[in-house]
């Protein structure tokens, strides 16, 4: 189910041209989550349109959030759906924080 979410989940920010979408697996490095799935917008305005668009199209499958963090700023926007947590940042926070180092160098 997980994985199939994750496709989901990466063709639903496609469609809305999301930047850069990267999955981490990260099911053997920590216990919250299996997933981050990753992806940058153009502009806050660009984030929080993935993001609702996102929470929109998972909506029609049944499928909520447990919680969303960040979308007043809309510079780094997390939707967690329990296993998969989804990132959605502008350029420049997604370069700020760089998760994806952060988590690839986790053994």
């Amino acid at each position: 189910m997980a994985d199939e979410l994750v496709l989901k989940i990466e063709d639903i920010l496609e469609s809305k041209k999301a930047k850069d979408i990267k999955k981490i697996d990260i099911k053997n490095k920590t216990t919250i989550a299996d997933y981050f799935i990753i992806a940058s917008g153009t502009s806050t305005t660009h984030v929080k349109s993935l993001a609702d668009n996102l929470e929109e199209e998972l909506k029609k499958n049944n499928v909520y959030p447990k919680k969303i963090e960040g979308y007043d700023t809309g510079s780094w926007i997390l939707l967690d759906y329990d296993n998969i947590i989804v990132h959605i940042f502008t350029e420049s926070e997604r370069q700020n924080y760089s998760l994806e180092d952060l988590w690839d160098k986790m053994k």
